[in-house]
């Protein structure tokens, strides 16, 4: 068992409770590999939040074991990410074959490459991935579901972004934090229930897998965040995206593409834009905070540039 680098230096950063996950990882593997009757195989590359490895069932199948680590500002609360992928059911979302809570492990089916890898315009990624969210959207979410509301993740953003900014001393105006925090209250006044659907809550293109069965036409969302709340959430997501094109006249090309997501599924162009400069705040801000500046500092000039706008 090679546990990747990444891997490691996260689970560090979590001080106490980090290494108590990192020294028990192979214990944990042993036990789910006699309780799901599989076999560990190579473990992978790509993330730094879990270990992932490939997996040999039972009838020689392959399907992919996922061992997430505790619990971390900003990460995916695993009791909803197993939630989202019940709901899913394989639409859209991989799909689930088996789940332990308590030692945070999951084993999904195995797809194909990441569609960041594919060599596609970022146009067509654009396309692959808001026709794979409309598919999750379509579920029918239970009643007494457990995952987090608009008014959840809304309220969570208003603390998270002005706190970060506080504590990161200011890397952006004082006026982008105002915009973003307007926009949010903005977007709790159009939540409802009618509105709501299930939300991926990170759908970029390094978490949309294709799908083994149709590798050519079908892909799947991994590691979702588990949310209800409205599409124009998931698009935002896509906003903050490709920076490179978004530094080249960042308004001309933010409108652009805000507009281009709306004709491919039908949301109010005014929701995305105002999701893409919330994510585009509260993501720079967490980029920096987390050692990875220069990309943090771009995502915040861009939005800079649509607040001015």
């Amino acid at each position: 068992m090679v546990v990747p680098m990444t891997v490691q230096q996260k689970a560090m950063s979590l001080g106490i409770e980090g290494e108590h996950w990192l020294r028990d990882l192979g214990e944990v593997i042993q036990l789910l590999e006699q309780r799901w009757k599989i076999r560990i195989g190579p473990s992978l590359n790509g993330g730094s939040e879990a270990f992932v490895s490939e997996v040999t069932t039972e009838c020689g199948g392959q399907a992919i074991l996922k061992l997430s680590m505790p619990s971390m500002e900003g990460n995916t609360v695993f009791e909803q990410e197993i939630a989202a992928l019940s709901i899913a059911d394989g639409e859209g979302y991989a799909r689930l074959l088996n789940h332990d809570l308590n030692h945070r492990g999951v084993l999904l089916e195995k797809l194909g490459s990441p569609l960041k890898d594919l060599g596609y315009s970022m146009e067509t990624q654009i396309e692959i991935i808001c026709k794979t969210l409309k598919k999750s959207w379509g579920k029918s979410i239970p009643k007494d579901h457990k995952l987090q509301t608009s008014k959840d993740v809304i309220n969570w953003f208003a603390n998270f972004v002005p706190e970060l900014w506080a504590e990161l001393n200011s890397p952006c105006s004082r006026q982008l934090i105002d915009k973003a925090l307007e926009f949010l209250s903005s977007r709790l006044s159009h939540s409802s229930i009618e509105t709501s659907v299930l939300i991926h809550g990170d759908a970029h293109s390094g978490n949309i897998l294709q799908d083994n069965i149709q590798p050519h036409t079908s892909f799947k969302l991994i590691d979702p965040d588990g949310l209800v709340a409205e599409p124009a959430y998931d698009l935002g997501v896509l906003m903050r995206e490709w920076l490179d094109d978004l530094s080249n006249h960042p308004l001309k090309n933010g409108w652009k593409r805000c507009l281009f997501l709306s004709e491919k599924t039908d949301v109010d162009p005014r929701a995305i834009w105002e999701w893409g400069l919330i994510q585009s705040v509260s993501t720079g801000l967490f980029l920096i905070k987390t050692g990875q500046e220069a990309m943090g500092l771009q995502m915040l000039t861009i939005a800079e540039a649509w607040e001015k706008g």
